[in-house]
């Protein structure tokens, strides 16, 4: 990495005129490195909102439960107020209420619409339980025992998918990351060789009047190097743009309006053109080396 700085900061040698400042060569590595980083910012986006969301989903549902009680019309207000008691001396449970019908409407509105006329239905009475470290298994256990039409729901069925589902598309995020890495590396490879064969007459001349292979490599290495760090600095300002300019995170747009970057997570696409530089220069070094010995 020290070597890479060193290279950078180190103005035009006269092994750099050797390398064709123009061309398609410049331009395939220029627009490579660009567009790759313009996808990396939203790969990382991506990644970073899908971890959000994973985690707000864990700690919204972990902290929060559902009684269903299906009881005959008699015994429903008896075996409510053994639920409430149940949960009011139940340690861990902070909170317990009966969800109004007029939630329960809400709940069921996007499926059957907003004429549907709950109070005429058999549906359960749902209670709203919050709490952290209270006894799931013992608390079923009193449920069962005080109120046997009342049924525990601690959303474990429908966390968990939903947290696994974030966090491979966290994973995918990263992956595509890596993937876009391995893009610009292979193709500042192939315009480094071809810059390299092209100018194959010239090394032969350079290497006449003595100058060694780690001199000429050089002016490929820094010049492709700058060529990935220039195109994707533009790549992910352009990047950065377009993240900024999405709709604000909101609860009614969900996961889509929070595919951004919040707070300091900002500063993670700064790191973008630091690291095609540094596949631009392993790319290019490992391409030369492999140009020159061929030119022997």
């Amino acid at each position: 990495m020290s070597r890479l700085f060193q290279l950078l900061q180190m103005g035009a040698s006269p092994a750099d005129r050797i390398v064709p400042p123009t061309g398609y060569t410049a331009r395939l590595t220029t627009f490579t490195a660009a567009a790759m980083a313009f996808l990396a910012v939203f790969a990382m986006a991506l990644s970073l909102a899908s971890g959000r969301l994973a985690d707000r989903w864990e700690t919204a549902l972990a902290k929060s439960a559902t009684i269903r009680l299906a009881a005959p019309e008699d015994q429903l207000a008896a075996q409510t107020a053994a639920v409430l008691e149940v949960l009011r001396t139940t340690p861990g449970v902070t909170q317990a209420r009966i969800i109004p019908p007029e939630e329960q409407r809400a709940l069921l509105e996007p499926w059957f619409g907003p004429d549907l006329p709950v109070e005429t239905l058999p549906l359960p009475q749902l209670i709203e339980v919050l709490g952290e470290t209270y006894d799931t298994e013992g608390l079923r256990l009193r449920l069962a025992a005080e109120a046997p039409g009342a049924i525990f729901d601690d959303h474990t069925r429908w966390r968990r998918p939903l947290v696994s589902a974030a966090n491979r598309l966290r994973l995918l995020g990263a992956a595509a990351i890596l993937l876009i890495a391995g893009s610009v590396a292979a193709m500042i490879t192939l315009a480094a060789g071809a810059a390299l064969s092209a100018n194959a007459q010239v090394i032969r001349v350079l290497r006449l009047v003595g100058a060694r292979d780690a001199f000429i490599a050089q002016a490929f290495v820094r010049r492709f190097t700058l060529r990935a760090l220039g195109g994707a600095a533009l790549g992910t300002a352009l990047g950065m743009l377009g993240i900024f300019l999405l709709p604000a995170a909101d609860e009614a747009g969900g996961f889509l309006t929070g595919l951004g970057f919040q707070g300091w997570h900002w500063l993670w696409p700064l790191a973008i053109p630091l690291l095609s530089a540094v596949a631009g220069y392993l790319a290019t070094r490992a391409a030369a080396q492999r140009a020159l010995r061929e030119l022997q």
